[in-house]
């Protein structure tokens, strides 16, 4: 498999990503909008924490996003950054610092006049600290200097790439106020349950299992804005409830395929409704199998190799993906340029080879055809993560493991996953963030502190990787970082520590009541202070 494969689905909606690609189906015309109004919008679960510079979470974002601001944010295109709470960024030559201006005249929601000491607070005593990439993108970071209000420069104690640093600003920035959490145990802190903000709306009530509910902030600093008065986020687990709700007219916006792809298809042809993959081309989603090396037989790479050999990812891309995304060829998905290639290993589906390989690492099958047992948890948060894990259960008793599944939901499946271990294989929705050192590295680089989610908790340990992974979060030329950052796509596809699937774009469904929407490249997780109402 040379080259990404690509499916659309031609004959159930024609034309549903357009004649030229477009990945927008269209209902009703746009009306203009208007200021006021709730906008009514789903969610499909809630946070235990809601402090995005902790969680740098899409489903904290879909909601805190609007509330707490990060330094910049991607414009439209994909290329380039929007200021937020910092007006501009001047990276040093020799990659030692980079000087930030702190817009004037922002306030927290409680009043308090926002500075750069907000800003050095958050970096040093929460991104390099607590942040679940952060400890990874800000290790180096050894102070940051404040020497007026509007000034923040961040001194680094080796080069670091001022590429990745302004990659990792919009998901890695949110500032959280210092005043209220100076002195306290941060991860208990008060505030991230309701969260005090500098963003377009504040966070003004939650009822868990029913609503949590954002109000207008009428000192944002962005004149004019926001537009609507209220986001009433209606917390709504069932995705049939959801599509019906759209159906009904009591929904203006549900996003992260919080409707089944079979509901999204339906839904397109309504009138007043229009589905959506545009908006998440910077949170790439990859569906990928994590591997448990402390399981003896998932240690060894023919077995990995031969999971990989059982799996028809055409076929999952045709049935559990409806053919909205493409065959993932490496850690990087092709929407990572410049660092993606097609110059690495691959796995054709061949259930033969895949037998060969467990008969050569030792696992003949038994008088009842099994070789050894394997516990898959499907990561709950998606139904492609839940209905890949059945497809894999079968297709792993094909070639003779005995493979059973055990789901839980989403604080179970973190806590046995990334905590306790207690799992074989899992399957998991990983996201990519602009650059590999942000979300993608810390995959496969060991040493990452037990318990954090979305990183090595798998026991992979591997120096040559290691060393790779920090020779290119080091580099400041950007084209040798770029030959790096290859070698690591084909050292991880030769390891196959845990294995790439599928990249895949979710769904959003929007009333055409609803204006400016999508028009960024991770709009779910954007402030929406420019959307409004018709």
């Amino acid at each position: 498999m040379a080259s990404r494969s690509r499916v659309t689905r031609r004959t159930v909606i024609k034309g549903a990503l357009g004649a030229a690609g477009s990945s927008f189906i269209p209902g009703a015309a746009f009306a203009q909008g208007k200021r006021g109004g709730v906008l009514m919008v789903a969610a499909d679960s809630e946070a235990t924490n809601w402090n995005g510079a902790i969680a740098a979470s899409n489903g904290v974002f879909f909601v805190t996003s609007k509330v707490l601001e990060p330094l910049a944010d991607q414009i439209s295109g994909g290329s380039g950054l929007k200021p937020v709470l910092a007006t501009s960024w001047t990276p040093a030559a020799d990659g030692r610092s980079i000087t930030f201006q702190i817009r004037q005249g922002v306030k927290w929601h409680d009043g308090k006049d926002f500075s750069s000491a907000d800003v050095a607070f958050s970096a040093m005593e929460v991104w390099k600290k607590l942040q679940n990439f952060g400890r990874v993108v800000f290790k180096d970071l050894e102070a940051v200097e404040t020497p007026n209000p509007q000034t923040a420069v961040f001194k680094f104690s080796k080069p670091i790439p001022s590429q990745l640093i302004l990659n990792a600003l919009p998901a890695l920035s949110t500032v959280i106020p210092k005043h209220l959490y100076e002195g306290t145990e941060i991860a208990q802190n008060p505030a991230n349950q309701k969260p005090v903000g500098t963003g377009p709306f504040t966070f003004a009530e939650q009822k868990r299992g029913e609503f949590i509910r954002l109000e207008r902030n009428p000192n944002y600093w962005s004149q004019n804005q926001p537009m609507v008065d209220r986001i009433l986020y209606r917390v709504m687990a069932d995705k049939g409830a959801t599509a019906a709700a759209h159906e009904s007219g009591d929904l203006h916006l549900s996003c992260f395929s919080a409707v089944s792809t079979a509901d999204a298809v339906r839904l397109s042809k309504v009138k007043g409704l229009s589905v959506s993959t545009k908006g998440y081309e910077g949170i790439l989603y990859t569906c990928t199998v994590e591997v448990n090396h402390k399981r003896k037989e998932l240690a060894d790479v023919r077995v990995r190799r031969a999971i990989r050999h059982a799996i028809d990812p055409k076929f999952l891309l045709d049935t559990v993906f409806q053919g909205f995304g493409a065959i993932a060829t490496g850690p990087i998905p092709a929407s990572g340029a410049p660092f993606y290639t097609t110059d690495v290993a691959q796995y054709p589906f061949d259930p033969a080879k895949a037998e060969a390989l467990l008969d050569e690492a030792g696992y003949k099958k038994g008088s009842d055809g099994n070789r050894f047992a394997l516990k898959i948890l499907p990561a709950p948060f998606f139904e492609q993560t839940r209905l890949t894990g059945d497809y894999l259960r079968q297709a792993l008793r094909r070639i003779g493991i005995d493979a059973q599944i055990e789901t839980n939901d989403a604080p179970g499946h973190i806590a046995k996953v990334y905590k306790d271990h207690a799992y074989d294989l899992a399957i998991a929705a990983l996201v990519y963030r602009n650059d590999p050192a942000i979300s993608t590295t810390v995959l496969y680089r060991s040493g990452t502190p037990a318990g954090v989610p979305f990183a090595n908790q798998y026991s992979y340990v591997d120096a040559d990787m290691d060393k790779l992974i920090d020779q290119a979060a080091s580099e400041i030329n950007a084209d040798e970082r770029t030959k790096l950052y290859v070698a690591f796509q084909k050292k991880v596809m030769t390891d196959l520590p845990i294995i790439p699937l599928i990249d895949f774009p979710f769904l959003s469904v929007v009333s055409d009541k609803v204006v400016n929407h999508h028009n960024t490249p991770r709009w779910p997780c954007s402030s929406w202070a420019d959307v409004s109402l018709a």
